[in-house]
């Protein structure tokens, strides 16, 4: 396993990241999964014998279930070294301030994290997605109190675009406050966005990146393919999420998954995993699952190395169906990233 500094910080995580999604089962995540305690140390014990060394959570999964899970799990493991990434942002209860990115939700949705992790400090505080009614300044400040307490030792975002991101670190500066080390990001082979601003924004910035649902909700594991959806899958139950607007391109990526995974004898998914990991500026790759042969196949893909013509073999069927939007400012963003990163803005470029 390969360890990475998160960002501008000292962390080191590992490339592949346990995400915990499908822990729980509670509400609306019952869709996904509904992994159970034994099992869940089972695969906590998988991960962290192939050294993962950071679990991600977040306190709406399963409506606080998940962490509550994870916190049974772990215990003294935490003098071990493993890392917790735990999330905030949607609403938890009735009450008109049981959600939001107040200074008075944040923090007592932290404090319940914490009595649910039955820990004493997250290491890696996120906001799960923008609240366009709260003031950023009271958000940041919160943030910036928790690590202060010793409540959280570092914060990130996740799901933010390109001017939340400025913005909030424009703040940071500003106001001298603790500032983002990471965003958590959806980023596949089929869903490539993020590099036209997500991207070139980390580096530029120094942020790291996590990568949640990177085989697009399993999409992209193989046991999809066309005309064929299996039993028990999240499509089948209803979950449509991350949206596919191309089919067609879909199914192609899929089949060059399986042609270079046939090649290579290993499963689609390690391959779709590998190019991501290698991807400039990924930190690491969020896994999950509700088999253990899930986990055991994505977590062989930290070994996985990619050849430069199987790269362009995915780039040829991956390329997006729409060119860099931004075709004016093509000149100013190559002088700011040099020719050697071009590769952020799209292949196509």
């Amino acid at each position: 396993m390969e360890y990475r500094l998160l960002g501008r910080s000292g962390l080191k995580i590992s490339t592949l990241t346990m995400g915990t999604m499908t822990i729980g089962g509670g509400g609306k995540f019952a869709q996904v999964g509904n992994v159970g305690l034994d099992e869940a140390r089972r695969y906590v014990d998988m991960c962290l014998d192939a050294g993962v060394n950071l679990i991600d959570t977040a306190d709406i999964y399963s409506t606080g279930g998940s962490e509550e899970i994870i916190g049974d799990i772990l215990g003294g493991k935490r003098k071990n070294g493993v890392l917790v990434a735990t999330k905030a942002r949607f609403n938890m209860g009735p009450g008109p301030n049981d959600g939001g990115l107040s200074r008075h939700h944040l923090i007592a949705a932290c404090e319940a994290s914490l009595r649910r992790l039955k820990t004493d400090v997250i290491d890696l505080y996120q906001v799960h997605e923008w609240d366009g009614q709260t003031p950023l300044e009271e958000t940041m400040e919160a943030l910036d109190t928790l690590v202060h307490h010793g409540k959280v030792r570092y914060i990130g975002c996740s799901n933010y675009s390109g001017w939340h991101i400025m913005k909030a670190l424009g703040i940071s500066a500003l106001d001298r406050r603790h500032r983002f080390v990471s965003q958590q990001i959806h980023y596949t082979l089929e869903a490539r966005e993020a590099e036209y601003e997500l991207l070139p924004i980390s580096i530029d910035q120094g942020l790291g990146v996590l990568v949640w649902s990177p085989l697009a909700g399993g999409l992209l594991s193989g046991k999809h393919r066309r005309n064929q959806t299996p039993d028990g899958t999240r499509q089948l139950a209803g979950w449509n999420e991350p949206p596919i607007r191309d089919e067609e391109r879909l199914w192609k990526i899929v089949d060059m998954l399986v042609a270079i995974a046939g090649e290579r004898g290993v499963s689609p998914a390690q391959v779709a995993l590998a190019w991501l990991i290698d991807r400039k500026g990924v930190t690491s790759v969020i896994i999950g699952g509700r088999k253990e042969e899930q986990f055991r196949d994505n977590l062989a893909a930290a070994g996985l190395k990619l050849t430069d013509e199987e790269r362009e073999l995915l780039d040829a069927v991956s390329l997006p169906p729409v060119l860099y939007p931004y075709w004016h400012q093509l000149r100013s963003a190559k002088d700011r990233l040099g020719e050697a990163d071009l590769s952020l803005l799209g292949p196509h470029v």
